[in-house]
């Protein structure tokens, strides 16, 4: 027979069994599709910034999981980025930059509050302070005090550290930088004070536990809901959640908020090397508890959802579907009057608020069963809101995703897109995806573009696992899904940075489509992909197919060693319902030198491959594990003529 192209359809389909999808792909992982052929997904660096603080994390990274990124570039032209962790908050200062932390003090003690005792040969420093409020995890910084005598010195006291152990409210432990030498009790000095940082969040999401847990709208204080209308401890709640930030600008500032806490605003100080801490926002009838916030491109409101209402009988309560917004371009005043444009609205459909966009002249709301367009009126009503849609379901406060006026957002059991008006995204992973998904780590997950390949991604945990492991992509452009596995824990596509940004569950940043490698060990990894197709038969599959040889169609081209090289393999079996047969795996290699020359006019590689397998059924799958390699699938052909019955 005359050679068999294998023309396949771009995308990759689930939904049905391997036979039934032929002449398209069936599995896949860290390929996407550009211009209907699958390749490689691009590598990443790390960034090599530092943290500035005393009690600094190791070199190039940051203290906890990271969960929001924002990017701006102010007047003085400083290229910042905002780092939003479950431990702390940090403004980096410019690709590379210092990773400063700005995390707001939530208590200042009066100087001689704290008290320090210390064993003999223990590097356990016991610290007594009435009503501290701290939970392990936290972290505070010690000033004023005398040292203990011997090698627990001012120095040794006089720095930041991190709650290690609480035994009440009015004692807790740390752990030295070295031993005492020393026993003492009730050491430091009358001048020592303490700086605690706002309490920590938790990495993974904690059931029943925060926002939602027992009855409707129940606040959790310590480990017990409790009802609607019941508020929570002070620092409780919040800190044993999982810490979700949201951050907008507020002109070259900024105004950041823990979900479930209060408002907090970072002034851009004119000089590069002062990166004062957050402040938290008091003035008048801001919000003390608010679920998201963001600075409206509209006349510039701060905006706030679900928070608590000021004029109710218990102010403290936090009313979940409740919108409140600062006067025009002063995020101090709150209180609504004739003479400012301060507000709020409480929407109807839904239980809770879950999250907000901004978009094409207006702003997007979810509530867990209903979506709303927000728009700027003017006096006297400032804000309008109509419902879109109503009977739908989105699955994170971090699942929407914005590219070309077009919103998606990933929902409890498929996805959804509107540009007008609300629709459902058709799927071809859907089953595939939603069959294999950990939805009670449901606010873990969250999306991001990457406009540069014209995609959005959605970042998921698989089924039985508590982290980010896997994600999906949607090609709005050419219209096609791809999936794989990968641990990320925030992203954004930013072009004040040139490459989408990413974070990793070892505290780093990352740039993504930078290199072909996994440059965040050192020396760089090879990134394994692969892409396998559905099966395909000869006819009906009356008769075997004998393949012998197979002439490739690749593309090397971003590969950054010379000869790189990947694996084609022919995959037989004999019915739908058997498994695969032994399988031809024969390499195709580069002969060209890439890493002299980087602009082809002619590919040059392995020209023909013998391989020797025979089925009703084949498969073919094309994969790397190499150092430098990079590929594109063209259109390869096989050699194969019937071979008989059985």
């Amino acid at each position: 027979m005359p050679l068999q192209k294998l023309k396949l359809r771009p995308g990759v389909n689930r939904e049905s069994t391997t036979l039934a999808n032929e002449g398209t792909y069936f599995e896949m992982d860290k390929v996407r599709f550009r211009s209907g052929y699958p390749e490689k997904i691009g590598g990443w660096v790390a960034d090599t910034g530092t943290s500035n603080a005393t009690l600094a994390p190791p070199a190039g990274s940051f203290w906890g999981v990271c969960r929001s990124l924002w990017n701006w570039i102010t007047l003085s032209n400083y290229n910042l980025l905002g780092i939003g962790t479950n431990l702390k908050f940090y403004i980096q200062s410019d690709t590379g930059g210092t990773f400063h932390d700005i995390t707001p003090i939530r208590l200042t003690t009066a100087p001689g509050a704290v008290t320090f005792s210390a064993a003999n040969g223990s590097t356990t420093l016991t610290v007594t302070n009435a009503g501290h409020g701290a939970q392990a995890g936290d972290f505070v910084t010690y000033s004023g005090a005398v040292g203990l005598g011997g090698n627990v010195t001012a120095a040794v006291l006089n720095r930041e550290y991190q709650v290690t152990t609480v035994t009440s409210n009015n004692v807790y432990t740390v752990t030295l930088t070295t031993a005492s030498n020393v026993t003492v009790s009730g050491g430091g000095g009358g001048a020592t004070v303490a700086a605690y940082q706002i309490t920590t969040g938790s990495a993974v999401y904690t059931q029943n536990v925060g926002w939602g847990a027992g009855g409707w709208g129940g606040i959790t204080t310590g480990y017990t809901s409790t009802g609607w209308g019941s508020p929570a401890a002070s620092g409780v709640g919040i800190g044993v959640q999982l810490r979700l930030w949201s951050q907008s600008n507020y002109g070259e500032d900024l105004i950041f908020n823990p979900r479930g806490g209060g408002l907090y605003y970072w002034n851009t100080n004119a000089n590069p090397n002062i990166y004062d801490r957050g402040i938290l926002l008091t003035a008048g009838d801001t919000p003390d508890i608010c679920n998201f916030v963001m600075v409206s491109d509209a006349s510039r409101f701060v905006l706030c959802f679900g928070v608590n209402d000021p004029n109710a009988a218990n102010p403290a309560i936090q009313n979940p579907m409740l919108i409140r917004w600062s006067d025009q371009s002063d995020y101090t005043q709150w209180t609504p009057a004739v003479t400012n444009q301060a507000g709020s609205y409480t929407l109807s459909h839904g239980s809770q608020i879950v999250t907000a966009l901004q978009s094409r002249q207006e702003i997007l709301v979810w509530t867990d069963a209903a979506i709303y367009s927000m728009q700027y009126l003017g006096p006297p009503y400032v804000w309008g809101f109509q419902l879109l849609a109503d009977n739908l379901s989105i699955v994170s406060p971090n699942a929407t995703a914005t590219a070309n006026n077009v919103v998606y957002w990933m929902g409890v059991d498929k996805f959804y897109i509107y540009s007008g008006r609300v629709e459902t995204l058709y799927c071809p992973l859907r089953q595939y995806i939603y069959g294999n998904i950990n939805l009670s780590q449901s606010f873990q997950f969250f999306s991001g573009t990457n406009e540069g390949f014209n995609e959005v991604w959605w970042y998921y945990c698989s089924s039985g696992s508590t982290t980010i492991d896997s994600y999906v992509i949607y090609n709005y452009l050419e219209k096609v899904w791809s999936y794989g596995t990968l641990a990320r824990t925030a992203w954004i596509d930013s072009p004040l940075r040139i490459q989408p940004m990413a974070t990793t569950y070892g505290n780093k940043l990352v740039y993504h489509e930078n290199g072909v490698d996994d440059g965040t060990t050192n020396p760089p990894s090879a990134i394994s992909s692969y892409i396998q197709s559905a099966d395909f038969d000869i006819g009906d599959g009356h008769n075997y197919g004998f393949v012998w040889r197979m002439v490739p169609d690749i593309t090397f081209d971003g590969s950054s060693v010379n000869n790189p090289s990947v694996t084609f393999t022919m995959r037989p079996r004999q019915n739908p319902g058997s498994n695969y047969s032994t399988a031809a795996t024969p390499a195709v290699t580069s002969t060209q030198n890439y890493q002299a020359q980087r602009n082809y006019t002619v590919q040059q590689f392995t020209q023909i491959i013998y391989v020797r397998v025979r089925g009703r059924q084949m498969a073919f799958k094309i994969s790397s594990d190499g150092l430098g390699v990079q590929w594109q699938l063209g259109v390869p052909s096989i050699d194969v003529r019937p071979d008989g019955r059985r």
